[in-house]
């Protein structure tokens, strides 16, 4: 990253340099539409927050080698007989855990969302988190998976700008994560506005920066059922 940084400031100063030599008028400070005029378009975009028009997508929060990621967990149901559960988007055998917990969580508490037995009796679940190419793990998406199933089966909308990141266990207590200061800030730039977390990481948040957490809205939750509760809206999703 650093070596890539400095190759892209080498080329800012050439191409000043060339200007100057040449009588050419250039900018003494640089702004971002000088930038990209001078390196061309961006060769990577940053997560952003797409909406919320669709049920059974809801954003969580990943950590990674180079800092924050948002991912998107998306559910999608159709009929068939037989429990099936379909996962894809290249993940690691945490994430896929996490999946089976969440589904066998929304099954046990179907009840409380209006689901009966043959709901998932006679339904094939297919949960997809988007970019294949990119492996993906770790202990931070049961939450956003559960909330991601019980959408999809109610149509229920998740409430806009809302991301999610914590583990959960069969009897649907939320556990804490890691990696919370990356996540956050990949929450701002992502445009997020509200952020689920289990309680036992306000800690993490009382460690971070006012200036970096300025603007967003955490809520601490100790149950899957929290979240749920915080996350749904009771308006049906229109797409």
């Amino acid at each position: 990253g650093v070596r890539q940084l400095e190759k892209a400031l080498s080329a800012i100063i050439r191409k000043t340099v060339m200007a100057k030599v040449q009588g050419t008028p250039y900018p003494k400070r640089l702004n971002k539409e000088r930038v990209e005029e001078l390196l061309g378009i961006p060769r990577y975009t940053k997560g952003h927050y797409e909406g919320n028009d669709f049920a059974g997508v809801v954003t969580g929060l990943a950590w990674t080698a180079v800092g924050g990621e948002i991912l998107y967990i998306e559910t999608s149901i159709s009929q068939g007989k037989g429990e099936k559960l379909t996962l894809t988007g290249n993940l690691g055998n945490v994430m896929k855990e996490s999946a089976t917990i969440a589904y066998q969580w929304v099954k046990s508490h179907g009840g409380q969302y209006g689901l009966a037995a043959d709901d998932f009796e006679n339904a094939q679940m297919h949960i997809h988190v988007p970019e294949g190419a990119i492996p993906k793990d770790g202990p931070s998406a049961g939450i956003t998976m559960a909330t991601s199933i019980v959408s999809a089966f109610t149509g229920r909308k998740v409430k806009g700008r809302l991301a999610m990141t914590g583990e959960i266990t069969l009897r649907g207590k939320v556990l804490p994560v890691g990696g919370i200061k990356e996540k956050i800030l990949a929450a701002k730039r992502a445009g997020i506005t509200d952020i689920i977390l289990s309680s036992e990481n306000k800690k993490d948040i009382s460690d971070i920066d006012q200036k970096y957490i300025s603007g967003l809205v955490f809520h601490y939750v100790d149950t899957i059922a929290e979240v749920i509760g915080l996350a749904l809206l009771d308006e049906k999703a229109s797409i």
